[in-house]
């Protein structure tokens, strides 16, 4: 069971974190599904769009902490996860995806944000990214793009004190387009994915192109990747796994 839901209408393809009871932490077979389903609607002339959302009451709760530990004990390499094609697969994806926040967005739950193109949040939403907490470093190039969208100091902040970072607050420092009530997040982003699935979908994957520093985000996700697998064999991460295990209790 990889916990995502896939759904197709109006052009739009509708990618669901569905694993509510975790806050939808992601795992590996997650990873892989949205691989799966980021690959298809790529290469599927019908599909004009994607929406990402989370079920329940939360958007992401970030990566689901075991697959960290397994890998800082030595049980797993990360490098065999699939992690790398998915933060591969949202960073190149050529046609417009659409996320829906609300709740709490936390690590790879907030970076992966910074890959789409049209953000609606809840006011109420918390966001953190507290990779340096961990023992870790930024991952899916947002040590690039999280400076460049609200600048240094902030960005700095944010992963370096663990910041909290509401909805509000994102919509004003361009992180999304719009805070709005819980219960209007979803339909806005929908109402929005399918305005952009019924354009001209070669212009819009032009104009996307054309937005975008591919090399760049390309050359920052290869240097977060080397730091962070050089983090997770550091003495900080495992003491911060073994204290975080300590708190939660076994994943389930």
């Amino acid at each position: 069971m990889s916990d995502i839901r896939v759904e197709t209408a109006d052009r739009v393809l509708t990618i669901t974190l569905d694993r509510p009871a975790k806050k939808n932490a992601i795992t590996d077979a997650m990873y892989g599904a949205i691989v799966t389903a980021l690959t298809q609607a790529a290469e599927d002339p019908s599909i004009g769009a994607v929406l990402l959302r989370g079920e329940g009451a939360d958007f992401c709760a970030g990566n689901d902490i075991s697959m960290f530990a397994d890998a800082a004990s030595g049980t797993k390499d990360i490098l065999d996860s699939n992690t790398g094609p998915f933060l591969n697969a949202i960073s190149t994806f050529p046609k417009p995806l659409v996320a829906a926040v609300t709740g709490r967005a936390i690590g790879i739950g907030v970076t992966m944000l910074l890959h789409c193109d049209l953000v609606y949040v809840a006011e109420d939403a918390e966001m953190r990214t507290p990779f340096i907490d961990l023992g870790l470093v930024p991952e899916a190039a947002s040590a690039l793009t999280i400076p460049a969208r609200i600048g240094h100091v902030r960005a700095f902040a944010l992963f370096a004190l663990g910041e909290k970072l509401g909805g509000g607050e994102a919509a004003t420092l361009g992180i999304a387009n719009r805070a709005l009530p819980a219960d209007q997040v979803g339909p806005a982003a929908e109402t929005a994915a399918r305005a952009l699935a019924a354009k001209p979908l070669s212009a819009l994957i032009a104009t996307k192109r054309l937005m975008r520093d591919a090399e760049a985000i390309a050359a920052a996700l290869d240097a977060d990747q080397k730091a962070f697998v050089a983090q997770l064999k550091t003495p900080e991460a495992a003491a911060a796994f073994a204290a975080f295990a300590a708190r939660k209790g076994p994943p389930a």
